[in-house]
C-alpha cells in the first residue's frame, strides 16, 4: 500500500519534472524521515520547480521564501505588531509556520536570517517576543543554493549546514531528458496539473513503517566504520587522503545514514537494509559534513572524491578497535 502511494507521488511529479529522479527520491526520503534537505546546483536544473510540484502533490501547507540580502529574521518567523485599537501588541506569525518551507537561494541571506531558520529546523519551535510556538508536524525545510556567482552571498557555516540531513548535488540532465524539457517548454500552451495524493496521515504511516525496517548489526557497524574513517583516516590506511581532511563527520552522520538507508530500503519495497542502500545514500549524507583544508582546494580534491575512496576502501567486514 505504501509503495503504491509513493509511486503515485513520483508519477504525479513526473507530469511536470523531467528526469531528476534522484532529487525526487532524496526529497521523499527527507519527508519520510523528518530530515531537512539542501539542494545545490547551477541555475535552471528544476530545483525550485521540483519542490513546488512535490508540495502540490502532498496535501500540506507550503510556503516559498525567496532569500535576499535585505531579508530580516522577523520576515521569516514573525514579529509583534502594535494594535492601536486595544493598545496591545499582537503576534503576527511569519511564513515559517507551514509544513513545507522552500528556502530559495538560502546563501543569499545574512547570517541572522540563516540562524533563525536553522534554529527553527533544530528546535521545531519559534520564539516571538516572550512566547514560544511549536511548529506544526511534519515540518520540513527544503533549501536551495547556487554554487556559482558567489559574489554577494553568505555561505552557510559548516557547523550549521550539518543540520541538514542531506546535501544533494543536482547534475545536468541527460540528452534525452533535456530534449524532452525543450519540447515541453517550447510549447506555449503546455500545462500540466498535478493531484494531491499524499496526506499528513499517510506521511506519519510511512514514517511508522520505516521504523519497522530492520538493519542488521554488521550493517550498523559498517556505518560506524565509514563515519570513523573520515575522522581517523590514517588508522584505516587512508594516509594520502588524511592530509586533506580537517574535520571528519559529526554523530549526526551516523544517525542520518541509518535513517536514510532504512527509508531507501522501504521505498524499494523491502523491510530490511542492504549494503547497497547505505552506499547509495552515503554521498548525500556525508558530503557536507566533511570539512577539507586549503591543501584539498589547491589539489582540486572534493568531499565527493574522498567519500568514493572511503566507500571503496572500507570493506563491510572491517573492524577496528580504538582505545
Amino acid at each position: 500500500m505504501h509503495q503504491e502511494k509513493i509511486r503515485e507521488v513520483i508519477n504525479e511529479v513526473k507530469k511536470v519534472v523531467v528526469g531528476q529522479d534522484r532529487m525526487v527520491n532524496r526529497l521523499l526520503i527527507g519527508l519520510f524521515t523528518n530530515g531537512h534537505i539542501l539542494l545545490e546546483g547551477v541555475p535552471g536544473l528544476a530545483k525550485t520547480l521540483t519542490v513546488n510540484t512535490l508540495a502540490k502533490v502532498i496535501n500540506l501547507d507550503f510556503k516559498r521564501i525567496q532569500f535576499t540580502p535585505d531579508l530580516l529574521p522577523s520576515d521569516l518567523i514573525g514579529t509583534m505588531i502594535y494594535n492601536q485599537q486595544n493598545g496591545d501588541f499582537e503576534v503576527k506569525k511569519g511564513p515559517i509556520f507551514s509544513n513545507i518551507i522552500l528556502a530559495d537561494e538560502i546563501n543569499r541571506s545574512p547570517a541572522k536570517v540563516q540562524s533563525a531558520l536553522l534554529e527553527a529546523m533544530q528546535e521545531k519551535q519559534v520564539t516571538i517576543g516572550e512566547t514560544s510556538f511549536n511548529l506544526d508536524r511534519p515540518f520540513l525545510v527544503l533549501a536551495t543554493q547556487n554554487p556559482v556567482d558567489q559574489e554577494g552571498t553568505y555561505p552557510l557555516p559548516e557547523a550549521q549546514v550539518d543540520r541538514f540531513m542531506m546535501k544533494v548535488h543536482i547534475d545536468y540532465p541527460s540528452k534525452a531528458d533535456e530534449l524532452e524539457v525543450m519540447r515541453r517548454m517550447s510549447n506555449m500552451q503546455y500545462m500540466s496539473e498535478v493531484n494531491a495524493v499524499l496526506s499528513k496521515e499517510d506521511i506519519f504511516a510511512i514514517r511508522a513503517k520505516i521504523n519497522e525496517v530492520k538493519i542488521a548489526e554488521p550493517l550498523e557497524n559498517y556505518i560506524i566504520e565509514l563515519v570513523f574513517a573520515t575522522r581517523f583516516p590514517q588508522k584505516y590506511g587512508l594516509t594520502e587522503e588524511a592530509k586533506y581532511i580537517q574535520f571528519g563527520v559529526s554523530p549526526r552522520a551516523s544517525i542520518n545514514l541509518n535513517l536514510a538507508s532504512r527509508a531507501a530500503a522501504m521505498m524499494e519495497g523491502r523491510d530490511y537494509v542492504l549494503p547497497e542502500d547505505i552506499k547509495s545514500i552515503a554521498q548525500d549524507v556525508l558530503n557536507h559534513r566533511i570539512i577539507l583544508n586549503y591543501e584539498a582546494e589547491a589539489d582540486n580534491v572534493s568531499t565527493r572524491d574522498l567519500i568514493d575512496i572511503v566507500l571503496d576502501k572500507i570493506p563491510l567486514n572491517k573492524s577496528v578497535t580504538f582505545k
